[in-house]
């Protein structure tokens, strides 16, 4: 039996694709472990958006060698594709695999292992002749990169998924149904660690649905690095909204959570479909970055403040109870103090739920990596942690404002390691605590939420209510 390990930073997408490689492996007869130093290859799915992310991704290579130096070691995902050569520096690994092979990671796993020697993995030439690590001279594999994904003569337009569907450890499974980014802003990596953007084909969508049904997932996550930009590229060109219609008419799957969706994209027409529809979840996210519009336009993002709000107070008075996440970055350059408070002011005042606030990190590369007025980082540590706090704040109203109402709800496959009880995730995001058998697990029942206890954080604590 050959174990594997795997661990990944950074978003859905990334969450999708390691699920999509574990699937395969496990689909061949390979074992997932969750202890990387029992593991016969350690995969790490790396992230690239801030520079934590990427020291981070780094940090966890070394760590998971020191772990288990026996393994054969392969990294790839997003710090992978735009920083090959510091991966490679750590001698140790024995592939650094970017985002164009990224779904061939299990064939050469498997391949490899049924060769003579099932200790070694063999590595492709990369034609530099480079010695790479004491226990191997094979040279590193290159990371091809993508075409200038600036150029509109680009033609990197092929979309990649798994087939069959991905299935994951989590009771709720992750569908990409887009990938890649045209919008470049300023402070953004993604484009050039992920090319154009690109789409899963309407059809295709469906049918990975359907099977994560038949496989007994009552809720899929549909998610994108652009998700709003979904069938742009298509030759007929179609759209996010004629895709969750499509969704809608079908109906293969009990739920759809939509993950994040630009301001400018989340149209009137979206928000009353979704909130009509009760297969979407009462869930909305929206990246929202800053609040002051100067600051928004030096990040080149295509909306301003008031339209942001517009959207918060719509779904808001369509649907009381929705959840609304919201992204957030602090210390952009030319960030005052004024810009700091135009954000705060407005995240105050409006219904928010949920927040993210990230740091603002240069990545070389991107407009923003040379812009003058660096925000000093003690300042910025300042800012985020009090966004954060106003996050907090924002999470307990939204939650003691939901006790008392039916609620339906997911059980999760695995109960909270300290209470034992089930964890109930409700339509509108939040995960409640109630007790009951294993039967319930993967089940979409009504609860209620009862109670929220003072721990840090707190528990939510309620019950199954009867069906009806």
């Amino acid at each position: 039996m050959k174990l594997f390990y795997i661990t990944t930073l950074g978003c859905k997408v990334n969450q999708y694709e390691s699920d999509g490689i574990a699937s395969e492996l496990m689909a061949h007869g390979w074992t997932a472990t969750h202890q990387c130093e029992k593991a016969d290859v350690c995969i790490l799915n790396t992230c690239a958006v801030t520079a934590r992310a990427t020291r981070q991704s780094r940090q966890e290579t070394r760590s998971i060698i020191r772990s288990n130096p026996r393994a054969k070691i392969i990294v790839t995902g997003c710090h992978a594709q735009t920083a090959a050569h510091e991966i490679r520096k750590i001698k140790e690994v024995d592939y650094v695999i970017g985002h164009r092979d990224k779904f061939n990671i299990a064939k050469t796993i498997l391949a490899s292992f049924s060769s003579n020697d099932p200790e070694r993995l063999d590595h492709p030439t990369d034609g530099e002749g480079k010695e790479r690590s004491q226990s191997s001279s094979a040279p590193l594999p290159i990371v091809e990169k993508f075409q200038d994904p600036t150029s509109n003569a680009c033609h990197d337009t092929e979309f990649q998924s798994f087939s069959p569907a991905v299935t994951g450890d989590n009771t709720r499974a992750y569908l990409k149904i887009q990938d890649g980014c045209n919008a470049f802003c300023t402070y953004c990596i993604v484009p050039y660690a992920r090319g154009r953007s690109r789409s899963m084909p309407q059809q295709e969508v469906i049918s990975h649905l359907r099977a994560l049904d038949e496989a007994g997932y009552a809720e899929a996550i549909i998610t994108g690095i652009h998700t709003g930009a979904y069938g742009l590229d298509f030759k007929e060109k179609s759209s996010l909204e004629s895709l969750l219609r499509h969704i809608a008419k079908e109906k293969p799957i009990h739920r759809i959570r939509l993950s994040s969706v630009e301001p400018k994209e989340l149209t009137d027409n979206i928000i009353n479909f979704m909130i009509s529809n009760p297969i979407f979840c009462e869930h909305f996210h929206i990246p929202l970055q800053s609040g002051d519009d100067e600051i928004l336009s030096r990040m080149k993002r295509p909306y301003d403040s008031a339209l942001f709000k517009s959207l918060v107070k719509k779904i808001r008075r369509k649907k009381p109870f929705a959840a609304i996440g919201v992204d957030i970055l602090q210390g952009f350059p030319g960030e005052t103090e004024a810009a700091f408070k135009s954000t705060f002011n407005l995240i105050r005042s409006l219904p928010i739920t949920h927040l993210h606030v990230f740091p603002f990190s240069p990545r070389e590369g991107t407009p923003a990596f040379n812009y003058p007025d660096k925000v000093p980082r003690e300042i910025i540590r300042e800012r985020c942690s009090m966004m954060r706090s106003l996050g907090e704040r924002k999470t307990r109203e939204f939650e003691t404002a939901n006790i008392g109402r039916p609620l339906e709800a997911v059980i999760q496959g695995e109960r909270d390691a300290a209470t034992g009880n089930l964890k109930a995730v409700t339509s509108n995001y939040l995960t409640i605590q109630v007790e009951g058998p294993d039967d319930l697990k993967k089940k979409v029942i009504p609860v209620q939420l009862d109670h929220i206890d003072g721990n840090d954080p707190p528990l939510l604590l309620g019950r199954v209510l009867p069906l009806q």
